[in-house]
């Protein structure tokens, strides 16, 4: 009614619109009429036909219109919560209001008379429902085929969409998939609720529970493509590999100075190279060195629009999904030995203390003289000898001092382990390890952390200066304060303490990491402290950089991979000559619209290569079902508790049905599970001893039960 303002309805007639198909629903929708004329949400006239009330008010305060829109999120259970535009309110959606909406979708909806109090976010929220899918957010969905009698449909991968979808049982349509075979299916117009919505198969990755398949479908249902369009390819193929007179004109030659890439032992594209000069007054000259990209992928080309899109490579369990063609990726801005390679170099001079005193941000051209992987830098540390040898202990010395400064200024160190597969021939998992974090990776991003800043800095300094120059800054705000409370609750049941009264800083909660150091409860303090933090993004304003701890700080390191450091390259050099007001003006507006962009797109992707990552594990576990492991446990809820294996990161999960010794009681407040006859307790930090019980890799999920 709110959508036909000026039109008169008779109850009939709204029943028709509405669907109404019984007694019972007519005598509902007559009830509702009844309410909403009190209300004075709609008038009656003499006939008894209603319409819209356009504009009300009760005394000075007008009344929120009933129609708003936003993006509607829902949840692994089935509810809804849709964020208005341009504002932090939620709207509460019940599964049966969810009309024809899929998570993500653009929604209109209408609010009901009073929030339903549906659990402790649901309070804090309006309630709703939706009432029109403004614009949708898939166009395919990754599922398992299914068939059942003459019925044939897509069982969704994602459990957020909760209607499977049907497939017409026409083969060629099918592109003959077989039962059980994970497909791609494009879905068709859909706008009746009463109905399950409908596809057509357009592409049949492999058997549904094969890992490979399921990280491909994985891949597949982010939206995430490892082929280019053919426009990209060819674009990226005509680039020429040759470095010509014009290409090195102005730029700083740095062909003979000593160079070196280091990366890890399978890497494919080395985009960043270090040097360091000892210089005559005493000061030291680091350079960090970054591929050219901004040389090869103009502004607006085919090659520009489709990194926007892509916004970052995405690194998958077992592949990467690159943002840029392997022509670029893996060839001519990866700074491989013994070739010339454009870059672009930030070159600071640093005093005995390890401060910058002076800086250059210049285009360059260098030479790299090795390519060193992390265990070989290392090995040249621990002998003190080698290859390069003066060159790299002078810049792990320099890391170190680095390291210390940063941490004196209350900068946090988050040394959250990580797993590393190992693959057989056929490409499954055989073993899982733990990735070590060594000095040569701390070297390496100790001169990345240093370049970053010394760039935002510079245009910090422009921006002081008057010179109001748009530019993309990475950010981290301060901690949400009652996430901090909760952090300090919860670290004091294991006897430690952080007062978050009035906020907590970055040197004091980074003095609660180093005293848990070493405890049996680290990572689990370190994954507990880094859910408590807000999340890093890219912004055209720049808040600084809560856990760093700097002022200025600016993703300038990777535009191989990364589309905000590509659009940085391309200010710095812009900003060296005289930039027209119309282009300020148009870069004002662009800028946004790429860091709400690249923000999105970065989050995609962490959230892809998790899921891939528990693919895999799930994989791994199935050749361990019935076996015993020490773990700890990591997170308790009333239907059960996760628990991780400590050599292996893998987590799975004790189900409150399968603790048949006691019936067993969550107490939310203090993160445990009690048993109500003998007491016997389970909270988070507790190691337990495990069975793997069941494993599921298309669910990627694990089950364990306690082995005593």
């Amino acid at each position: 009614m709110s959508e036909n303002p000026d039109e008169v309805f008779g109850l009939k007639q709204l029943a028709k619109r509405l669907k109404v198909q019984n007694q019972d629903e007519y005598k509902a929708l007559r009830q509702k009429i009844d309410e909403l004329e009190r209300r004075g949400v709609i008038a009656a006239d003499e006939k008894g036909k209603v319409r819209y009330v356009a504009e009300r008010r009760s005394g000075k305060t007008k009344e929120k219109p009933k129609a708003l829109e936003g993006i509607l999120q829902v949840t692994r259970r089935g509810t809804g919560y849709v964020r208005l535009d341009g504002s932090s309110e939620e709207v509460y959606i019940p599964p049966k209001f969810m009309s024809t909406a899929f998570h993500g979708d653009r929604v209109r909806v209408s609010l009901f008379v009073k929030g339903a109090k549906r659990g402790r976010r649901a309070e804090e929220n309006m309630e709703g429902e939706i009432v029109k899918v403004v614009k949708r957010s898939l166009s395919t969905v990754v599922g398992t085929l299914e068939r059942n009698g003459r019925y044939t449909f897509v069982v969704p991968d994602d459990s957020r969409i909760s209607r499977d979808i049907y497939v017409g049982d026409d083969s060629d349509d099918r592109l003959k998939a077989g039962h059980g075979d994970k497909v791609i299916v494009r879905l068709l117009p859909w706008d009746d609720p009463q109905r399950n919505p409908e596809g057509e198969v357009v592409e049949v990755l492999g058997e549904s529970g094969d890992p490979r398949v399921e990280v491909t479908g994985v891949a597949r249902s982010f939206g995430l493509q490892q082929s280019f369009p053919r426009e990209v390819q060819q674009a990226a193929e005509s680039l020429s590999a040759s470095i010509t007179p014009r290409d090195l004109d102005g730029r700083l030659d740095y062909r003979n100075i000593a160079t070196v890439t280091i990366d890890p032992e399978d890497a494919k594209d080395f985009d960043d190279a270090l040097s360091l000069e000892q210089l005559p007054d005493g000061t030291q000259r680091l350079g960090v060195h970054i591929a050219d990209v901004s040389h090869y992928v103009s502004e607006g080309s085919a090659l520009d629009r489709e990194a926007f899109k892509r916004g970052t490579s995405v690194y998958m369990v077992n592949e990467v999904i690159p943002m840029l063609p392997e022509r670029l990726s893996n060839d001519l801005c990866s700074l491989r030995p013994d070739v010339d390679r454009l870059t672009f170099s930030v070159l600071m001079d640093l005093n005995e203390k390890g401060t910058v005193s002076s800086y250059q941000i210049r285009k360059s051209v260098i030479h790299s003289a090795r390519r060193f992987t992390y265990d070989e830098v290392q090995s040249i540390i621990g002998a003190k000898k080698g290859e390069h040898a003066k060159l790299l202990l002078a810049l792990f010395a320099l890391s170190k001092t680095q390291l210390q400064k940063r941490r004196k200024k209350g900068s946090i160190d988050f040394d959250t382990p990580e797993a590393k597969f190992v693959f057989d021939d056929d490409g499954l998992p055989k073993e899982i390890k733990k990735k070590v974090r060594l000095d040569a990776h701390r070297l390496v991003e100790e001169c990345m952390l240093l370049a970053n800043k010394t760039v935002a800095r510079h245009v910090g300094r422009a921006r002081k200066e008057g010179d109001q120059r748009p530019f993309i800054y990475r950010v981290h705000d301060v901690p949400d304060p009652e996430k901090l409370k909760d952090l300090a609750n919860f670290v004091k049941g294991f006897g430690f303490s952080l007062n978050a009264k009035d906020g907590v800083s970055a040197m004091e909660l980074q003095k609660l990491l180093d005293k848990v150091k070493g405890s049996e409860v680290e990572t689990l303090i370190n994954e507990v402290a880094l859910r408590s933090m807000a999340k890093a993004v890219y912004s055209e304003r720049n808040i600084g950089h809560y856990g760093l701890a700097f002022k200025h700080y600016s993703h300038f390191t990777s535009p191989i991979r990364r589309y905000p450091d590509l659009i940085i390259h391309r200010l710095l050099h812009e900003y060296e000559q005289q930039v027209s007001p119309a282009r300020f003006a148009s870069l004002m507006e662009r800028i946004p619209e790429i860091c709400v962009q690249s923000s999105a797109r970065e989050k995609v992707a962490v959230e892809a290569e998790r899921t891939s990552v528990k693919v895999m594990q799930a994989e791994f576990m199935k050749r361990h079902i019935g076996d015993e492991f020490d773990g700890v446990i990591g997170g308790v809820t009333e239907f059960g508790m996760f628990v991780e294996i400590n050599d292996l990161l893998v987590e799975g999960l004790v189900r409150v049905r399968n603790m048949d010794d006691d019936y067993y009681v969550f107490d939310e407040k203090q993160y445990l599970l009690r048993g109500r006859s003998r007491g016997r307790q389970f909270r988070l930090g507790d190691k337990v001893r495990v069975r793997v019980s069941t494993v599921n890799p298309a669910e990627k999920q694990i089950d364990f039960v306690l082995a005593d």
